[in-house]
């Protein structure tokens, strides 16, 4: 990947929805090559799907981070359980007293509390922290 890949990456960050003229022209590229750029990083899987970010408001449901310490050697023993759980957004290594950090979004309380239990009952599982998401004010993922 070069510096004109990560310039296109980055514009589609921004918006995915913008036209290639635009793109071509931020990146100084002609159309043709953006398009053939685009169309590459899309087969090679470095580009995996476009998609829209809601505003927690906007969501139907309730989220919630769990962060999760486990006791086995690498987080990696431990991912089979989160890969289960259909509601489960994100899990990431992090550092730390925890060991990874969950993103979850259940479509109603009961259901948040049932996947927790789920996770807590785990035998690898050793402690788990709930913060449920009360509001978003950004939201840049990409």
């Amino acid at each position: 990947m070069d510096k004109f890949d990560k310039a296109i990456i980055n514009e589609l960050r921004h918006n995915a929805r913008q036209s290639i003229s635009f793109i071509a022209e931020q990146v100084s590229l002609s159309r043709s090559a953006v398009t053939e750029r685009i169309k590459k990083l899309e087969q090679t899987g470095v580009i995996r799907g476009y998609q829209v970010l809601l505003s927690e408001s906007q969501k139907q449901g309730v989220s919630a981070y769990f962060e999760i310490q486990h006791r086995c050697a690498r987080c990696a023993e431990v991912i089979h359980i989160f890969t289960t759980i259909p509601e489960v957004i994100t899990c990431q290594g992090i550092t730390g007293d925890m060991d990874l950090l969950v993103y979850v979004h259940a479509n109603s309380m009961q259901r948040l509390h049932e996947i927790r239990e789920f996770i807590d009952a785990q035998a690898d599982i050793v402690k788990i922290k709930t913060h449920v998401v009360m509001s978003e004010w950004i939201n840049n993922q990409a």
